[in-house]
C-alpha cells in the first residue's frame, strides 16, 4: 500500500471522523451562542434606548396672553400629562434663592423647583408637559428636553388681554403695559426656545407642539442654547 493510501484511510478512521464531528458540533454551538447573545444585545440596548428617549419633559412658555393655558388644556383634553405650572407649581418668592415673599407681583411669580425636579424624574409617563411662566426658569430649564416658546403679534396679544376680567392677570391697564414691555423685550422669556406661531388656531398650535415633540425628543433646546 503507496504512502498517499496510507495517509487517505487514516484519515478516514472511525476516531478522526468522530472528532471532526464534535469539532463541527462545538463550532455551530459557539456560532448559535454568539448569534444568540448578538440578539440579546441588540433587543436590550433597543429596550434601553426606548425607555430613556420615552421619558421626555418639555417646557412651553410665552409671555402672557399667548394661550400657554389653551394650550395646557387642549393637550391634557388629547390625553397627554401636561401640567399647569401658573397653578400647580407657582408661588410668589425670590427667584435666586427661592424664599417665599409677601404681595403678589410679576417679578416674584416663580414656580417650586423641587416640585419641577420631581415631576421630570417621574418615570410613569412617556411624555410631560410643563405649561406656563415663571422668573426663575433659569433654575431648572437644563432638565427639560425641549422648550417651545409660544408667540403672537402685538395686535393679536392685545385683543386677546381685552377679552380678560380685571381681576385676572392682564387685565389691568398697569399690567397690560408691563406685557406690551415683555412682548417686545422678551426678557422674561428663555431664548433660543423652539418658536410656536400661537396666532394659528388652538388645534394647530397644539398639532405643531406634539409633532416636533415627537420629531426632537432629545435636548435641542441645550444644543442651540450653547450654540447661540
Amino acid at each position: 500500500m503507496s504512502a498517499h493510501t496510507s495517509c487517505h484511510c487514516a484519515s478516514m478512521s472511525p476516531g478522526y471522523l468522530a472528532s471532526k464531528r464534535a469539532l463541527s458540533n462545538k463550532r455551530r454551538l459557539v456560532t448559535s451562542h454568539l448569534k444568540n447573545t448578538a440578539l440579546i444585545l441588540l433587543v436590550s440596548s433597543s429596550w434601553l434606548y426606548h425607555l430613556a428617549m420615552g421619558m421626555r419633559n418639555y417646557l412651553i412658555e410665552g409671555v402672557s396672553g399667548t394661550g400657554k393655558t389653551s394650550v395646557c388644556n387642549e393637550l391634557q383634553r388629547r390625553g397627554y400629562h401636561a401640567i399647569n405650572g401658573d397653578r400647580e407649581l407657582a408661588y410668589q418668592g425670590d427667584p435666586e434663592t427661592g424664599k417665599p415673599t409677601d404681595g403678589l407681583t410679576h417679578e416674584h411669580h416663580i414656580w417650586h423647583v423641587d416640585k419641577v425636579k420631581a415631576l421630570v424624574t417621574n418615570q410613569d409617563e412617556v411624555v410631560t408637559f410643563f405649561c406656563g411662566g415663571s422668573r426663575n426658569f433659569s433654575k431648572f430649564i437644563d432638565l427639560f428636553d425641549g422648550v417651545f416658546v409660544l408667540e403672537v403679534d402685538l395686535d393679536t396679544l392685545n385683543r386677546r388681554l381685552d377679552e380678560r376680567p380685571e381681576d385676572e392677570w392682564g387685565g389691568k391697564q398697569t399690567e397690560r403695559e408691563l406685557i406690551a414691555r415683555l412682548h417686545q423685550t422678551k426678557e422674561d422669556i428663555p431664548k433660543n426656545g423652539i418658536i410656536i406661531d400661537a396666532t394659528a388656531p388652538l388645534a394647530r398650535v397644539v398639532d405643531e407642539i406634539v409633532r416636533q415633540s415627537d420629531y426632537s425628543p432629545t435636548d435641542r433646546y441645550t444644543q442651540s442654547k450653547h450654540s447661540g
